[in-house]
């Protein structure tokens, strides 16, 4: 992939074209990709000194952003102050009431099956104890560093390792703290935007400073927390193609030399370590066919909010239906409370959503996508001679007897009912297959959806 790299847009944001992408050559990666397309969901989550004060993470120390990231801000209008104020969260950030295990207990029970974690975002806070910087969760600064859980990464990785999830770090290539990519004398008015504060093109020796600290902290990750299954990386504004070269492919071979599966997302980026695309806050439109993640909120926002509004059950179930029909997996953002525990609310929801995986996982893990995909009432999945067909349910009507048409064009030995196993008869007119059934088995609650598991003749 070239620094011309298309892009495609989607609301707001941007992801990597298919077309461009780079499939790698190395066995391991390969084989850690299929690994990668077999588990469907994780668990993500941001969090840090700015779920506090229930805001977006990071963005409001960006002038350039201001227009959106401060629209819940109501206490403070001088930028300044603002940024000061958000700085000094480290020192009030402590979350006594942080239960790795139980977040770890929950994500497994739930059918969860990997971790996309939070290790530090554009604000430059480490959740990590990172020998870089003191501002970090193991900082003298912050009073959460005495606590035996303070290494919040460690904990949590070997958590969830112990469980057998994966473990994907997420790591912003951006730091706006330190002073080598945010420089306080070269900031002229104050005005802070995106990038760092000087060209680093008329500054080399101070980029160069960046880059060593950027890597220290890739290879702190990489080598001193076990095995991680990739590196999730953010910032695509960091990049060549803006003279922000941090030199990524450094770093991440010299990391491969003792993890050789592991994989890069460098978003939005392209090229050999963008081994996944990253569409965020939606679905794509069609089936993609090289490994992609959506990352979407079960809430309002990445970040904690207090009373949040959360995705229905249903809504979650139908959501991850989609993406998987189409290719993808969920990463599914579930903000943690500033104290430590998970919402109430998000937990209820992630039980939802797990109650649901339970029956019918079979046809959502290891499977891969099969024509017709989706569609607006139906999707489909294969496995080995296994055709899953997903029927959405919405009302009760839904649930109604009679025929159901399902637009599969193969040959078919048998159809089964994968809730009780009931052998459905049907017949094929022309490229569809009409399935007899009686009504749906009755539930005390409407179901989220129904799959038929289509036996295919090979």
């Amino acid at each position: 992939m070239t620094d011309n790299l298309e892009e495609v847009t989607d609301g707001v944001h941007h992801y990597s074209k298919e077309e461009s992408y780079v499939a790698p050559k190395e066995k391991a990666l390969q084989a850690q990709l299929e690994w990668f397309k077999d588990q469907k969901i994780g668990v993500m989550m941001h969090w840090g000194p700015y779920s506090q004060l229930g805001v977006v993470e990071s963005w409001a120390l960006s002038d350039e952003d201001a227009e959106w990231s401060r629209e819940e801000i109501d206490w403070e209008h001088d930028s300044k102050s603002l940024k000061q104020q958000y700085v000094a969260l480290n020192k009030t950030f402590h979350p006594i009431r942080f239960q790795p295990d139980a977040w770890a207990d929950l994500a497994k029970d739930t059918g969860f099956k990997y971790l996309v974690f939070t290790t530090k975002h554009h604000d430059g806070f480490a959740m990590w104890d990172t020998k870089t910087t003191e501002y970090k969760i193991t900082g003298s600064a912050c009073p959460f560093h005495r606590h035996p859980y303070a290494d919040v990464c460690k904990q949590l990785f070997d958590a969830f390792r112990a469980r057998g999830l994966g473990i994907s770090a997420y790591f912003s290539k951006a730091d706006w703290h330190i002073p080598s990519y945010w420089t306080p004398n070269k900031t002229g008015s104050g005005y802070t935007r995106r990038g760092p504060s000087y060209d680093p093109k008329e500054d080399p020796a101070l980029w160069e400073q960046f880059v060593q600290f950027t890597h220290e902290q890739i290879l702190e990750l990489l080598t001193n927390y076990g095995r991680i299954d990739m590196l999730w990386l953010d910032a695509g504004w960091v990049s060549p193609k803006n003279n922000q070269d941090i030199r990524l492919g450094e770093v991440v071979e010299k990391a491969r030399k003792t993890q050789p599966w592991l994989l890069a997302a460098d978003r939005t980026v392209g090229g050999p370590y963008e081994n996944i695309l990253t569409p965020e806050q939606m679905v794509p439109n069609k089936p993609i066919f090289v490994p992609w993640e959506s990352c979407i909120t079960m809430g309002s926002a990445f970040s904690f909010r207090y009373d949040d509004d959360y995705k229905s059950g249903r809504d979650l179930v139908h959501l991850l239906i989609e993406i998987v029909s189409k290719g993808g997996n969920l990463a599914l953002n579930v903000a943690p409370q500033p104290d430590g525990r998970l919402p109430r609310g998000a937990v209820k929801r992630m039980k939802e959503l797990g109650a649901w995986l339970q029956q019918f996982g079979e046809s959502i893990y290891g499977t891969r996508p099969v024509s017709p995909y989706y569609l607006e009432n139906m999707a489909f999945t294969r496995k080995g001679n296994i055709v899953y067909c997903f029927v959405f349910i919405h009302t009760k009507a839904d649930l109604n007897g009679g025929s159901l048409t399902i637009p599969y064009e193969g040959a078919v030995d048998q159809v089964e009912l994968m809730n009780n196993g009931q052998v459905l008869s049907f017949h094929r007119v022309e490229n569809e297959l009409v399935v007899n059934r009686s009504d749906w088995e009755g539930e005390h609650d409407l179901p989220y959806a129904y799959v038929l598991k289509l036996t295919i003749a090979l």
